[in-house]
């Protein structure tokens, strides 16, 4: 074992657990599951239940597949399959995540519910520009230095952050009382079931950053002084296990205090909007700037996680071009794309995500497994090749409106309801998935069979 490996203490734990949180929990983290709750009401209970699938579990099986794979990117998960579909994969994903959708929302969410409420009306667009510029110019400078992620998230920026939520979730839940008005009877029909929960996990897309974020905290680990793989791995199961149960709790209250807000305001379009009106109702102009603090804080870690893994992956892809380069490339890409604004971003985020999900999750389970099937390729092509036909229809039935009156997309969704049964609720890949590793279990016992028979 190399002289400076280090052996990590509680207090080390606590500050990559938090710096993990602050990495993982932006806007997208808050106003999802507050809108759930709206959504759910007296069903918030189940639709919790499915949203912790996917936004709690699936995250941290991705840092545990990345972890037991013992992978230094996204790309050595997928490599198995192919080298082509490895290379597709991970800039894919880490276009949507640092670039295309997760890194502008942001600048974009932060600015509609931190800005706009205190802008003059018709200003939007010069503000947003001059506000996204600075967004991305604190996220750049807070990013270029490796070493010091750790420090300005988890140390600085999330423990400020925690602090302003803990205020929130105390001053509605205690001292307003809202806490004996919270419905417990569980509705399993309504539009908050346990599916519709576990679809609206898709989009906070922390199952498909925690592979990259997984990255992230080899590297801190490194800085850190622990080198050897198997200490890397233990150390971050620990990590993600504690960093999940503290965004579990979190995303519990926010589900519930959605649900308790039907009673004094009626159902909100996003939840943005109705994390507003919560936050007017219980504090007025305070809780708008409260608000605007939380949501500036949330989105700053996560964009400073995003765009750091993306460049922190291609600079390992790519090394003739170094990370600063990328990681400027990316923040300069991810500051265009937000001023085209947020209604444009979420349209076109959906079918990327009703694509990616499918192989993501995928991967995760194949990588979980590998201490039994070895990354075996024939198992990995199986199931992700038989998966990828579901999601292909998938991506298709998500698009925007404007296309569903195109006749390849009409003809599309007819077959994908005719034929896959769990289309309309977006879960078609699952017995896909199923039959991909029972056949490539089958095939690589057929291929053994003849090499043991020679044998005897």
């Amino acid at each position: 074992m190399d002289q400076r490996e280090k052996h990590l203490t509680r207090r080390d734990y606590y500050v990559l657990g938090s710096l993990l949180f602050g990495l993982f929990f932006g806007a997208g983290n808050l106003i999802f599951p507050i809108h759930l709750g709206q959504l759910a009401g007296k069903g918030w209970i189940t639709a919790t239940i499915g949203f912790l699938l996917s936004a709690i579990l699936l995250p941290l099986l991705a840092i545990i597949a990345i972890s037991v794979t013992r992978s230094d990117s996204m790309y050595d998960l997928a490599r198995p399959v192919s080298r082509r579909f490895a290379s597709f994969f991970l800039l894919t994903t880490h276009a949507s995540l640092g670039l295309l959708i997760a890194s502008p929302r942001t600048a974009t969410v932060t600015f509609e519910i931190g800005v706009v409420p205190f802008i003059p009306k018709g200003t939007e667009t010069i503000s947003l520009a001059i506000f996204s510029f600075l967004f991305f110019l604190a996220t750049f400078l807070l990013a270029s230095n490796q070493q010091k992620i750790t420090l300005y998230v988890g140390k600085l920026l999330n423990p400020m952050f925690l602090l302003l939520l803990t205020f929130i979730f105390f001053w509605a839940l205690v001292i307003k009382g809202d806490l004996t008005h919270v419905p417990f009877v569980s509705a399993a029909n309504s539009i908050g079931g346990l599916t519709n929960g576990f679809l609206q996990g898709y989009n906070t897309m922390d199952a498909l950053a925690g592979l990259g974020f997984g990255v992230t905290i080899v590297n801190a680990l490194k800085y850190m002084g622990v080198h050897n793989e198997g200490a890397q791995s233990r150390a971050i199961a620990k990590i993600g296990l504690f960093s999940m149960s503290l965004e579990t709790i979190i995303y519990t209250f926010l589900i519930m205090l959605g649900a308790v807000s039907l009673r004094y305001t009626s159902m909100s379009a996003n939840g943005g909007l109705a994390f507003g009106q919560i936050m007017e109702h219980y504090t007025g102009l305070i809780g708008t700037a409260l608000l605007a603090a939380l949501t500036l804080l949330a989105c700053l870690t996560t964009a400073i996680g995003l765009i750091t893994s993306l460049a922190q992956d291609l600079s390992r892809r790519f090394p003739r071009v170094q990370y600063r380069t990328f990681l400027l490339g990316t923040t300069v890409g991810a500051f265009l794309i937000a001023n085209i604004g947020l209604t444009q971003i979420i349209a076109f985020s959906t079918p990327l995500l009703m694509l990616l999900y499918p192989l993501a999750i995928s991967l995760i389970v194949l990588g979980i497994l590998q201490p039994l099937i070895h990354q075996n390729a024939t198992i990995y092509r199986t199931t992700i090749y038989l998966v990828l036909i579901p999601a292909i229809f998938d991506f298709i039935h998500a698009l925007p409106p404007v296309f569903a009156k195109l006749t390849v997309v009409k003809a599309c969704n007819h077959f994908a309801q005719q034929f896959f049964p769990l289309f309309k609720d977006g879960l078609d890949f699952l017995p896909f998935m199923l039959i991909g590793l029972i056949v490539g279990l089958g095939l690589v016992a057929l291929q053994r069979e003849p090499k043991q028979n020679s044998v005897e």
